[in-house]
């Protein structure tokens, strides 16, 4: 049994991917913008049969807020001192740009600094398992993606979709950061894209329909869980196989120069 936190896990794929989750007996602890949702959910997920009761429990935050993003790791921590997994599944599409009490642009606050930041405030919990492992849902939009490092809030000729493909860009980019860092250890970092799948950001974004979110979640609980990618690390995953991603999310010193500058950005809330 592993213990696995999964932001973003009230609906869509972060929501079936707890379920899959569930019916393998995991732990889990499941992450919604605010309390009530979190414990909808966890309770929505009990009454469908599932063996729910202290499998799985409910944690909260607003990831367009750092202080939030922050809070909602000691509650992580307050519930284990042992992180197996992190699930990086939330994410937004926005076709107006504005910015976040922090002085941040919204998609990007939410689908790549707080996944940064959570990794951040909880990795010596993930390095503390056995066989530790962060999965970020990424999207195949990330091929489109282009990465300012002068201005990552997107200040100049917004549009919804460039926001939304960089900050996919920005989780490959992210994990293949996060990879080089962890290459001493036991902990491994791995991106995806689930498919075109049916979710609200789907029909919002993009106003067209996919396939299931079951489809949606396969991926995500394979990285999470199956022994045969448990030293695999740094890897672009879609349908359960490793594929090479853009030629630009592959760039190693972007992606350190990426880090870095995130860093930059998120140094009032770094210890």
């Amino acid at each position: 049994m592993k213990t696995i936190l999964i932001t973003g896990a009230t609906d869509g794929i972060g929501r079936e991917t707890a379920r899959q989750l569930l019916d393998q007996g995991h732990r889990l602890l499941i992450h919604g913008r605010n309390l009530e949702k979190a414990q909808r959910t966890v309770h929505d997920l009990g009454a469908a049969g599932k063996p729910v009761g202290p499998s799985a429990e409910a944690v909260y935050g607003d990831l367009s807020d750092m202080g939030q993003v922050l809070d909602l790791a000691e509650q992580v921590k307050r519930k284990t001192a042992v992180l197996d997994v992190l699930i990086h599944n939330a994410g937004v599409f926005a076709n107006e740009w504005q910015l976040t009490v922090d002085g941040l642009e919204f998609t990007m606050a939410v689908n790549h600094f707080a996944s940064f930041l959570l990794t951040h405030a909880l990795l010596s919990h993930v390095q503390a398992s056995p066989q530790g492992r962060f999965v970020t849902v990424s999207s195949i939009a990330h091929e489109g993606g282009r990465i300012d490092l002068q201005d990552l809030n997107l200040s100049r000729n917004f549009n919804g979709y460039r926001a939304y493909a960089n900050s996919k860009l920005a989780n490959v980019l992210f994990t293949v950061a996060l990879s080089q860092r962890l290459m001493d250890g036991n902990t491994t970092a791995n991106c995806l894209h689930p498919g075109v799948i049916s979710t609200k950001l789907l029909h919002s974004g993009f106003g067209i329909t996919g396939a299931s979110v079951g489809e949606g979640a396969r991926t995500s609980v394979f990285l999470a869980t199956a022994p045969e990618v448990g030293q695999v690390s740094g890897r672009y995953f879609i349908d359960c196989e490793t594929v090479k991603p853009s030629s630009i999310a592959q760039d190693r010193r972007l992606a350190e120069e990426f880090w870095l500058a995130t860093e930059a950005a998120l140094q009032p809330f770094l210890s």
